[in-house]
């Protein structure tokens, strides 16, 4: 950039009020730009979906009528996914989580220090463009009056995006309405190639997801350049190609469709496969080839294609060979965000999104209306429901954890990050999953992995002795699942520790058969059986009601150890009351099932967090007894062994993540294509 180029770019207002960057839009010299983001519409036309794609009134102190906004907008405005009408007199943004541009990732990331923004409209009107900076302050940048069929191309420099900001632009129609034809956000290519992609996906029972995502993938425009195929690794009974509609969607994939059948190995193991499959490479009749990614995708989600595109074009212009994740969106509330960054805290070893940037919900505030996510966010891992991952870094560092599910996203990223390859949760590519609103997966046949998983995440990556605070929390949870009644996943997580005490040699051969055998436990215990009809259960009964109708206060963190053995000696001595034994005393519902009120009762009735069902909860003084003790001596051993495991942990990390590892345990596992 000129020096000319860099003063405008850092100048300031006249009342030097408000820094404005004053960019030279005017396109440069003739040069290569590669195409790595175009703004679209939702393929079906969806009105619940639409406020990622436009943008309603700004509104940055509560919730803004962007549902009201988006009521106006009729779907036959959306003329293709390219395409949209304006109608007379209307003001459309473009400031949306889809078709604004990045601007801050891309000047971190990337080798681009400019960006091209190139729109095609019909009709009268004005084009305003748009930055912002990492406050979420708006500056506006240029202006310009369209008249017929016209294409303005805009050059904006990335160089004060250090710290975050965005670019995008508005269109307003004058009396007769416009139509927006196509616009696009193009970079300079910097002589990178265009990298190539294999889609991965595993599954375990969910052909119609996969059927929908094939359709979606072979339709979809633009990505026939960059695919090399899809592979499905199909681990369930209810397979994929045995869907009425699957040979028609195998036919529009035109021989780039591979289906892999193996034993169910979870979310590791397939995405494993699908590793694999990269770095082997697949025959053709000139010989071995080898994709430049993988991008792993869930198998039970809704695939904005369009982020498929700008992942890999990103990916191809990063200064160093990076992970490239997608935000997920919930299924059934398509605006609501899941996280759009999201962590490792690595004292208590946890994952989670960044505070403040959880359950963002752009039907109630725009991008525009949200200065928070304006600022560059760096994430520590991307989940796994869309994720690029270069080749190089798998031939690197090796292929996923065999830990069958949980940890295995989150401990991969740090792995790579320690390797020397980033993570970053790039906004604009992203995928709809099915939500998890209604799923409490740390009481169920889950608690296992969730405990064995952090833990052996912990051994291999904690910066901190004995783990920081992992080993404390961990016994916390224990105890609150023992005192609420809940002894199967308090029984479940003593096996995780007792599994990761074994060490890690025995991961790959526990891989298809630790799940079933934890599920099957299920049987022995009251609070794991889940009765669907209310009728089986019986009434609630008490001898005595309780003195208050409010549910008790829970123990603040001064309270809580004392607390918390004052209730285990209570479980443990006090008999059951007797008519407990016969009725459960209350019936909970799941969201007031906290361990601080299911401690205070005997036995009860509590609603799984489906809805679908629930439980009888049964307070046995025996099992609180066997639990705890065994809790205190394992927590105890895991304590005093947490150096020598993490470094035997740490040793067998290339072996037990190699390819060669990787295919004997598919070889084991009824491997077929």
């Amino acid at each position: 950039m000129s020096q000319e180029h860099a003063e405008q770019s850092h100048a300031t207002t006249g009342d030097g009020q408000q820094y404005l960057a004053k960019i030279n839009t005017q396109p440069r010299s003739e040069k290569e730009l590669r195409e790595v983001a175009r703004v679209v519409f939702p393929a079906d036309k969806d009105l619940d979906a639409l406020p990622l794609y436009i943008d309603g009134p700004i509104n940055v102190e509560g919730p803004s009528s962007v549902g009201a906004d988006t009521a106006n907008q009729h779907p036959d405005d959306i003329i293709s996914r390219r395409s949209v009408r304006i109608r007379p007199g209307r003001r459309v943004s473009f400031g949306s989580y889809f078709n604004a541009f990045p601007a801050s990732y891309w000047r971190r990331w990337t080798v681009a220090d400019s960006v091209t923004l190139r729109v095609r409209t019909t009709g009268a009107g004005s084009l305003i463009v748009y930055r912002s900076n990492a406050r979420g302050v708006s500056q506006r940048v240029e202006d310009r009056r369209v008249d017929g069929s016209t294409t303005c191309e805009f050059e904006l420099t990335l160089a004060p995006f250090g710290d975050g900001g965005w670019y995008w632009f508005d269109l307003i129609s004058d009396e007769e309405g416009m139509v927006l034809d196509a616009a696009s956000w193009l970079v300079p290519s910097h002589g990178r190639a265009v990298g190539r992609v294999t889609l991965g996906v595993t599954t375990f029972n969910r052909p119609d997801y996969c059927v929908n995502t094939i359709k979606t993938i072979a339709r979809a425009d633009g990505l026939d350049d960059v695919l090399d195929e899809l592979i499905i690794v199909d681990q369930g009974n209810k397979l994929v190609q045995d869907e009425p509609d699957f040979p028609e969607a195998q036919e529009a994939m035109g021989g780039k469709l591979r289906m892999i059948r193996q034993g169910n190995m979870g979310g590791s193991g397939g995405f494993a496969r699908n590793m694999y499959e990269v770095v082997e490479g697949r025959r053709t009749p000139q010989g071995i080839e080898k994709s430049d990614y993988v991008l792993i995708l869930d198998d039970d989600i809704l695939l904005e294609s369009e982020g498929v595109l700008r992942a890999a074009a990103f990916a191809d212009m990063c200064h160093t060979p990076s992970i490239v994740g997608g935000h997920m969106f919930d299924m059934y509330n398509k605006p609501l965000l899941n996280a759009y960054a999201e962590v490792v805290n690595p004292y208590r070893f946890l994952w989670g999104p960044i505070d403040g940037l959880g359950a963002v919900d752009f039907a109630e505030r725009g991008l525009r209306s949200r200065p928070r996510l304006h600022r560059r966010w760096d994430a520590d891992y991307n989940g796994w429901w869309m994720c690029l991952i270069p080749r190089v870094v798998l031939e690197d560092i090796g292929l996923s954890l065999p830990v069958f599910i949980k940890w295995d996203d989150s401990e991969y990223s740090l792995r790579a990050k320690a390797a020397g390859y980033p993570t970053i949760s790039l906004p604009g590519a992203a995928v709809w999953h099915v939500s998890w609103a209604d799923k409490d997966d740390a009481v169920d046949w889950q608690a296992y992995f969730h405990e064995r998983n952090r833990l052996i995440a912990a051994l291999l990556h904690s910066p901190f002795a004995k783990g920081g605070r992992m080993l404390r929390e961990s016994l916390t949870t224990d105890t609150k699942h023992v005192v609420s009644m809940q002894y199967y996943p308090a029984k479940s997580v003593l096996l995780a520790i007792q599994d990761v005490l074994a060490g890690p040699e025995r991961l790959h051969e526990m891989l298809p058969t630790r799940m079933p055998e934890i599920r099957a436990m299920k049987d022995d215990y009251s609070d794991a059986r889940v009765v669907k009809d209310p009728a089986e259960l019986p009434p609630v009964r008490r001898s005595k009601p309780p003195k208050t109708m409010e549910a008790p206060k829970s123990p603040t963190k001064a309270q809580l150890i004392p607390w918390a053995l004052r209730t285990v000696l209570k479980q443990t001595l006090r008999p059951v009351r007797s008519m407990a034994k016969e009725y459960p005393e209350a019936t909970v519902a799941h969201m007031d099932g906290h361990w601080s009120y299911l401690a205070t009762l005997d036995s009860a009735i509590v609603s799984n967090a489906e809805g679908t069902g629930a439980s009888w909860y049964r307070r046995d003084p025996a099992q609180v007894r066997e639990l705890m003790a065994e809790s205190v001596k394992l927590h105890a051993e895991l304590l005093s062994r947490w150096d020598s495991l993490s470094e035997q942990y740490r040793a067998a990390l290339p072996e037990i993540t190699s390819v060669e590892a990787w295919s004997r345990t598919f070889a084991e596992n009824g491997s077929e294509q």
